[in-house]
């Protein structure tokens, strides 16, 4: 017996408006009741655009050529919209989009599960029965009344999962919803869909830049634009990253006078005067933090203290919600903490990008983007031309950054504080939403920035990254630092927090194509 086709896209080409920047060409694609369907591809090749384009309600806006169809409805017929009942959308396609946070609306779990049912006009029998059915599927019953806004991203998207499936939906579309996810609630979600599809029948369509997280449950691929292939961490580690570590060592050696390893540590000391931190020295510590959001609720760092070492790459881990971002924002000043201190010699010349890149774009093009901070920093015309080329924003320097992809809006935003040229740069997950070929190339110019005697701390969640940079690795866990190790024994003896054995930033680093 044959299958249903539940999305049937014929010759479909679209471009964004102005400049007219072509993004698909002439795809075709079917994809067959039951299907789990994996979009690959580059940062930028119109992934995005391709599952929004499955959706009415998020249908872009720009020239459509060719036809799509999804459960027997057409949405574009001869590069023309159609109207499709917007109840028949809500009901049978579902879309969880990338960033968590985004698709909560409501200030409590229960409501949130109810939200689209209620939407809906639904009974107050059939919604609670709903609520309850998928509440128990996703292991969500012990939080049901918590605040929305205590939520971890993952178990934020988990309700937004739960949420969707209580519309009971014939097609799920997810777009890179594991971006903003610890290790393990990346694993957890990943099961889940391959639950939702097996069990349930579910058709699902999933963009990824890393499908070999799917790798079990898929049973479509597709790939737009040229990929990247699997490269062995240990060849990584060869070939890369060992001079690295003996370099470290070395200058953590020099500074620490090559005290021998079984006398105690000294308490960690910042250098005194104008001039910065020479490398190995300590550029950044913070001594006992505490800090929270308001008197009345539970502290987020408690007692947290570490010393971060000019000219390394000094990189936390560690649980969605256990403190990471928050301690970013303390380091950088940008919250001051109610107990203990945080010192930093080279506060006057940091530069933070925060985890929504969105929060940097303020102009109405990426060109004045790049010019906007031009008169503060000193920079010219020139440099900014050459971070447009370094990043391969040059074919988009007159779009509007919300009009950018995820990830190229990522590149933007670190563009933008490189120029500022920072001796010391906080990163907050500036991997996400970088397919494997970019984030190599933001591996490469942190490297390289240690390495002029620059300091860097960033935080993530991808542990391929984490290892490809990191000169040291400390893990936040309740608060607090659970470890700070070099990064070579914290990931050789770690039984979670480890690296793939391979992956297509392994691959992209070893092929050292790339920009940044």
């Amino acid at each position: 017996m044959a299958l249903m086709s539940v999305i049937q896209v014929e010759d479909y080409s679209f471009s964004y408006p102005a400049p007219g920047r072509a993004v698909l060409a002439r795809l075709s694609l079917t994809v067959t009741e039951g299907a789990f369907c994996v979009v690959a591809g580059p940062t930028g090749c119109g992934k995005t655009t391709l599952l929004r384009s499955l959706k009415p309600e998020l249908m872009p806006v720009g020239e459509k050529r060719g036809s799509v169809s999804v459960l027997g409805r057409s949405l574009v017929a001869a590069g023309a919209e159609q109207p499709v009942d917007a109840r028949f959308s809500a009901t049978h396609i579902g879309y969880v989009m990338q960033d968590p946070a985004v698709q909560i609306v409501t200030d409590t779990v229960w409501h949130e599960l109810a939200f689209g049912l209620e939407n809906l006009g639904m009974g107050q029998d059939e919604m609670r029965r709903r609520v309850a059915e998928v509440a128990h599927f996703f292991g969500i019953e012990p939080w049901m009344h918590a605040s929305t806004e205590t939520l971890s991203g993952g178990q934020k998207q988990l309700v937004n999962l739960a949420g969707i499936m209580a519309l009971r939906p014939s097609l799920l579309l997810l777009d890179e919803p594991t971006a903003q996810l610890d290790p393990h609630a990346r694993r957890q979600f990943v099961q889940l869909l391959g639950r939702l599809n097996r069990e349930l029948g579910l058709t699902v369509v999933m963009a990824t830049h890393a499908p070999e997280d799917v790798a079990d449950f898929v049973t479509q691929r597709v790939d737009l634009g040229v990929g990247v292939p699997l490269g062995a961490r240990a060849a990584v580690e060869e070939r890369l990253l060992r001079p690295q570590r003996r370099r470290w060592e070395r200058l953590r050696a020099q500074a620490d006078g090559a005290r021998p390893a079984a006398r105690a540590p000294r308490r960690p000391r910042l250098p005194r005067g104008a001039a910065d931190p020479a490398p190995g020295q300590c550029a950044l510590v913070a001594r006992e933090a505490f800090f929270r959001y308001d008197r009345a609720a539970p502290w987020v760092l408690r007692g947290l203290s570490v010393a971060v070492r000019a000219g390394s790459v000094h990189v936390f881990v560690g649980g969605n919600g256990c403190g990471k971002s928050t301690l970013l924002k303390v380091l950088a000043g940008v919250c001051s903490p109610q107990r203990g201190s945080v010192e930093s010699p080279l506060r006057a010349r940091q530069a933070l990008l925060p985890q929504d890149p969105k929060a940097l774009l303020v102009c109405d093009t990426v060109a004045e983007e790049l010019a906007e901070w031009r008169g503060r920093c000193g920079y010219a015309a020139a440099d900014e031309r050459a971070m447009l080329e370094r990043f391969g924003l040059a074919a988009h320097a007159a779009q509007h950054p919300y009009d950018l992809s995820g990830g190229q809006q990522q590149k933007l935003a670190l563009a933008k504080v490189l120029l500022a040229d920072p001796r010391l740069l906080l990163l907050d997950e500036p991997t996400k939403g970088l397919d494997p070929r970019a984030a190599a190339a933001v591996a490469r110019r942190l490297r390289a920035l240690a390495a002029e005697g620059r300091t860097v701390v960033v935080v993530t969640h991808d542990l391929d990254f984490a290892f490809c940079c990191a000169d040291e690795v400390s893990l936040v866990f309740d608060g607090e630092l659970a470890c700070t190790e070099p990064a070579e024994a914290f990931f050789a003896g770690n039984l979670i927090w480890r690296p793939s054995g391979s992956s297509r930033l392994f691959g992209a680093l070893l092929d050292g194509e790339g920009g940044a």
